[in-house]
């Protein structure tokens, strides 16, 4: 009998990179950046300006003029980047700014960045730019792979979102870096929000970056990659100025190229919310399931926020609350706190194992008192209305945000999920802001009636389904707008042992 071939892929040893820092201030305060927000800064010592950024292609313009206004450092990190409209113009930006002498640092999740291996590897070969990969994966292709021979470590993620530029801006929220993210295409569309901030809060924005890019987790793209072929850095080159005379494409580049949000920015015009904020960000050792202490974005949110004492407004695409997380919902409300959560409905998200981890706690919060709304799906023009916190409407919810007492907002990648919270790394912003939780507050009193079903126990304790139309409202005894096949897969799904997955 001959012997079994057995295949089973590994990471190669880890080299040590070697470290490095974000741009130290006095350096940052010398940019063109730097001096633009200098005596915004010495206004307000020791705080943050906070700038929402609701709609997509805002959010978009934000980052690709702002990889344009960098001078010294661009520091960027995330969860997803495509290979499609969006992230290619991105990626050129990038390399644009590291031909003009800006150094790049490149933090992505390698769940998120298939099929762009050759072209990171190209670019990690430019002398200013530094391209890592966190918590890789050791078979490059077919991916699938892995999650067989090393499923506990590869199905922790990063999951964290940033983009900072000259250490003196920085952009934290919910977006990745995909078309569907930025209303490029006529695809899905997921409604987000994002903040640009500057201040205080910056430095601690940096210094975060710095703890995932020199921890163990994050590997240099060239230790994981083989090349391959061709020249990828001169077809990205193609395929920006491509992109850039397409017919299709230039419609979505108009809306912003003209933009005069940087020079509003730089001129000190454009308005920001000034007050304190905060970085909440898990401990990257979370990946390797041995955070320190105060390790968890988790416990920093329950220590730092507390326990509301009037109010509670949630944003979560997400959102599985767990038993313990239920709980703690069900005895808010039943004190006399008003709690009002906005998720996806079924015909919405674009998980439906999440909607079954849901949906097993609805009936329990109802019957607390939560209310309930879940978030509708549309097409076409009308998913673009709607420019409030929840930004523009989409296809699916992707926002992440809650709103205290009428005084805190935090804004970031944390869902209220068993993901979140015990397997993948997340960060956000804490902001002491009373005009943007009254923003969020207004969006749930005005915007979410109108886009979102709202969900109800009848006298039976069965639940139903409010939708509002211009013709008025309708009732649904059931998901709204789904097929009784998917209804059927959610129900097989919430009877099975997978919460903590999800």
């Amino acid at each position: 009998m001959g012997a079994a071939l057995v295949f089973w892929p590994r990471l190669p040893e880890r080299p040590n990179p070697g470290r490095s820092e974000a741009l130290p201030a006095e350096a940052a305060r010398n940019t063109r950046l730097g001096r633009s927000l200098a005596e915004q800064n010495s206004e307000h010592p020791g705080e943050s300006g906070i700038h929402p950024l609701y709609g997509p292609l805002d959010a978009f313009a934000a980052r690709y003029l702002l990889a344009h206004a960098a001078e010294r450092t661009l520091d960027v990190q995330y969860y997803i980047w495509g290979d499609d409209l969006t992230g290619t113009l991105m990626l050129h930006a990038l390399l644009q700014a590291a031909d003009r002498g800006v150094r790049v640092r490149l933090l992505l999740d390698d769940n998120g960045v298939e099929g762009l291996d050759q072209t990171l590897l190209a670019l990690a070969r430019h002398e200013r730019i530094e391209i890592r990969l966190f918590n890789p994966f050791a078979l490059r292709w077919p991916r699938w792979v892995n999650y067989f021979t090393d499923f506990r470590r590869i199905n922790r993620r990063m999951h964290n979102k940033a983009f900072t530029a000259d250490n003196r801006a920085t952009i934290v929220g919910g977006r990745n870096v995909a078309d569907e993210y930025f209303a490029a295409g006529t695809g899905l569309l997921f409604a987000d929000v994002d903040v640009l901030a500057v201040g205080q809060v910056v430095d601690e924005v940096s210094d975060d970056f710095d703890r995932y890019w020199n921890s163990e987790s994050a590997w240099p793209v060239e230790t994981l990659v083989e090349p391959g072929g061709g020249d990828p850095i001169a077809r990205l080159r193609r395929e920006a100025a491509r992109i850039e005379h397409d017919e299709a494409a230039s419609a979505y580049l108009d809306n912003f190229e003209h933009s005069r949000f940087i020079e509003r920015f730089l001129d000190g015009r454009l308005e920001m919310l000034w007050g304190r904020a905060e970085l909440l960000s898990d401990d990257p050792s979370k990946i390797l399931d041995k955070p320190g202490p105060k390790g968890l974005l988790s416990d920093q949110l329950q220590e730092t926020i507390g326990l509301p004492q009037e109010r509670m407004y949630v944003v979560s695409p997400y959102f599985v609350p767990t038993r313990t997380g239920a709980k703690l919902f069900t005895e808010l409300a039943r004190s006399g706190v008003e709690v009002v959560v906005l998720t996806n409905s079924l015909e919405a998200t674009d998980v439906a194992a999440v909607h079954s981890g849901y949906s097993r706690y609805r009936k329990r919060l109802l019957k607390a008192g939560v209310k309930l709304f879940e978030m509708q799906h549309l097409s076409g023009q009308e998913r673009m209305r709607g420019t409030g916190p929840l930004g523009s409407s989409g296809s699916s919810l992707h926002a992440k945000t809650f709103a205290v007492d009428g005084e805190r907002v935090f804004v970031g990648s944390f869902n209220f999920d068993p993901r979140s919270a015990r397997l993948n790394t997340e960060m956000g912003l804490l902001i002491d802001s009373p005009e943007l939780a009254a923003e969020l507050e207004e969006t749930f009193a005005v915007d979410v009636p109108e886009r979102a079903y709202s969900v109800h126990l009848d006298d039976h304790g069965g639940l139903y389904w409010i939708e509002r139309t211009e013709s008025g409202t309708l009732r649904h005894e059931h998901e709204p707008h789904t097929s009784v096949w998917k209804r059927m897969g959610v129900a097989i799904l919430a009877r099975l042992p997978i919460v903590w997955l999800l």
